[in-house]
């Protein structure tokens, strides 16, 4: 299938349908009144993410996407038939642009993603929903709306997790068909590659990761030389990159002078891109001359704290240890080979510091070599006592001893804390708490016979 990357396509959503003008007209009814219904909705224009498709080619020669129209409303208050969405697949990793504002819209990037990129228009309103107290039978209604029209650019970006990057005819697709299942076209003229291929490379039984290849790089892609930015896009969904090198004096390049043009490329198209995670190797390793100069070559790149990878995808030398520090790097992990070479060496003591460290350890070797004289024991005996009263300085309150445990001394016992009552109309005496005096039912039937004596009496 011939792969596509960019197309450009008008989308239109469907026309929503008219407001019918009908009137209610039974037996025995001579006033029905309006009964027009509405119009039903268009349809709208959805992208749907279909991961089993890898490419743009049926959509490159549709020149136009048109959802379908609503039905327009009917009387005996029948509301029209909404539309039917137009459903069209993209494969998983498009972009939808604005042509004319230029502008990103959506970025399909997870499978079974759906986003409406053209809303179909509204249905108009029937002559019923116009009745008022003057005006009882309303002869008019509302068109539906037309449905939203744009024109799109859509791009595809290959959703992988390592990218390779080198110049043409460096070993790459060489080395993704030795590393995975994926079979690209391998000859030995350069730009063979000229669309992305991937695969899918296996470390254990649950540890993947995709690997992309896209076409050569060549000084000035970032401005359009060679295939230029058209492939360049691929890599920027990528976690980490894979640069390959190798020795090409045929065409008087160098390894270490490739690998600076490529960065400067990457830094023109994308400076996030030239900031990502990178392993570089040395390819073609079963050549004498590549063995050769791997030695002078990892010095220079090491000055640069760059770890040289050396492989063969012939051979299969070098390609385990790689692709498993790739899959650590996809991780967010460091290789461990690679940090491991790129150890600094631990910084040297200062002179003073060293000076210093051999005036202290001078009185210590001495002090073990001297050994200790009886007669000198008692003096720190001496000193003990005198110290002993330091701590009989602090006020303690004294406690007894007894005879039992003559060592351990009891605690004095606390008094208890004195309850502080809320109430206000509660008082203390002694800890203990009293509530007021509360009146007694003879108290209350006493007050009664008062109160109506009183009353008598006036």
């Amino acid at each position: 299938m011939k792969f596509v990357d960019s197309c450009e396509v008008v989308v239109r959503g469907g026309k929503g349908g008219n407001g019918a003008v009908a009137f209610r007209r039974e037996k025995f009814v001579p006033f029905g009144g309006p009964s027009g219904g509405d119009g039903g909705r268009g349809g709208d224009v959805v992208f749907v993410v279909d991961p089993g498709i890898s490419t743009l080619l049926d959509l490159t020669y549709v020149r136009a996407i048109e959802a379908g129209h609503g039905e327009n409303g009917q009387g005996a208050d029948c509301y029209g038939r909404g539309a039917e969405d137009r459903l069209v697949r993209v494969p998983l990793g498009t972009q939808v642009w604005d042509r004319e504002a230029d502008k990103l819209l959506f970025d399909l990037g997870e499978p079974d993603m759906r986003v409406v990129v053209a809303k179909g228009g509204k249905g108009g309103r029937g002559n019923m929903h116009f009745a008022t107290s003057f005006d009882r039978a309303p002869r008019r209604s509302e068109p539906g709306d037309e449905g939203e029209e744009r024109a799109l650019r859509l791009e595809l970006k290959v959703m992988a997790d390592v990218g390779l990057l080198g110049f043409p005819n460096v070993g790459k697709s060489t080395f993704i068909a030795a590393s995975s299942r994926a079979r690209p076209k391998v000859a030995d003229y350069p730009f063979t590659t000229l669309v992305p291929s991937l695969g899918v490379v296996r470390i254990d039984e649950d540890a993947t990761f995709v690997m992309a290849d896209i076409p050569g790089l060549i000084p000035g892609a970032a401005d359009g030389a060679g295939l230029g930015i058209r492939f360049l896009k691929h890599v920027e969904r990528t976690r980490a990159l894979l640069h390959l090198l190798s020795l090409d004096y045929g065409e008087g390049r160098e390894p270490f002078a490739d690998y600076e043009a490529i960065r400067r490329e990457l830094a023109k198209f994308d400076p996030e891109l030239a900031r990502r995670p990178t392993l570089v190797a040395l390819t073609k390793a079963d050549l004498p001359d590549v063995r050769e100069a791997y030695e002078g070559l990892k010095k220079r790149f090491m000055k640069k704290k760059v770890h040289l990878y050396l492989v063969s995808a012939a051979t299969g030398e070098g390609v385990k240890e790689l692709l498993r520090d790739l899959f650590h790097l996809v991780r967010g992990e460091g290789p461990a080979h690679a940090l491991a070479a790129l150890e600094e060496p631990e910084p040297k003591p200062k002179k003073g510091a060293a000076k210093k460290s051999a005036k202290t350890a001078a009185p210590a070797a001495k002090s073990k070599k001297k050994k200790p004289e009886p007669a000198k024991k008692a003096a720190p005996a001496k000193k003990s006592a005198k110290a002993a009263p330091a701590p009989a300085k602090k006020k303690t309150k004294p406690g007894r001893e007894t005879a039992a445990h003559p060592g351990v001394k009891l605690m004095k016992k606390q008094p208890k804390p004195k309850v502080v009552d809320e109430h206000p109309k509660r008082r203390i005496d002694g800890g203990k708490t009293k509530n007021p005096k509360r009146p007694t039912p003879k108290d209350v039937s006493r007050a009664k016979t008062k109160n109506k004596r009183r009353k008598k009496g006036r």
